[in-house]
């Protein structure tokens, strides 16, 4: 079977409802992002930053994509054959979205209930009756609690998934 490849890695020449069907992708909202600082201001919480190293690169492709041999990376007398895609790359017009299904899947499978107003702002009540909070803004995340070793125990479920970049306390918030 002959497949013509696509210039995918770019993203630049996909096609809607062949290539891809969702893009967006949601970001926290900053009224949830204000809301979680205050309730650490008033109760006192602990507030740690992460970032989630090649997050695109983590998602499952729900399509069949090929793409032409990267620059740099042709073998002479090969040219002409293409890369299938496993698994998302940055430049896809579906990263972002497939990333945001994976990671609200990981989170859910953890017992986070995600909220009815903001799809990235992920929140659980633990065991001692306390609650952990977790703001999702594409790649980077704020995790809250009023104990630092429940944000621990978050941490390191993220790093069994994802390789993430432990920014630890937060100090600025970008967004």
């Amino acid at each position: 079977m002959r497949y013509k490849a696509r210039l995918v890695a770019n993203g630049y020449a996909q096609r809607d409802g062949i290539d891809y069907n969702e893009i967006f992708s949601p970001v926290v909202k900053h009224f949830s992002i204000r809301i979680l600082l205050a309730l650490a201001a008033q109760y006192d919480y602990e507030l740690d930053q992460l970032n989630l190293k090649t997050a695109f690169l983590h998602s499952n492709l729900k399509e069949e994509i090929y793409m032409t041999q990267p620059l740099g990376f042709k073998v002479a007398g090969k040219e002409k054959l293409v890369c299938k895609l496993e698994k998302s790359l940055c430049g896809l017009k579906q990263s972002l979205r497939q990333w945001y299904k994976r990671f609200d899947k990981f989170m859910s499978g953890r017992g986070y209930i995600r909220s009815l107003y903001d799809p990235c702002a992920y929140f659980r009540k633990l065991p001692s009756g306390e609650y952990i909070y977790l703001l999702l803004y594409v790649d980077d995340m704020l995790i809250a609690s009023k104990n630092r070793s429940s944000i621990h125990k978050v941490k390191v479920q993220l790093s069994s998934q994802f390789e993430i970049k432990d920014l630890g306390e937060a100090g600025r918030i970008l967004v």
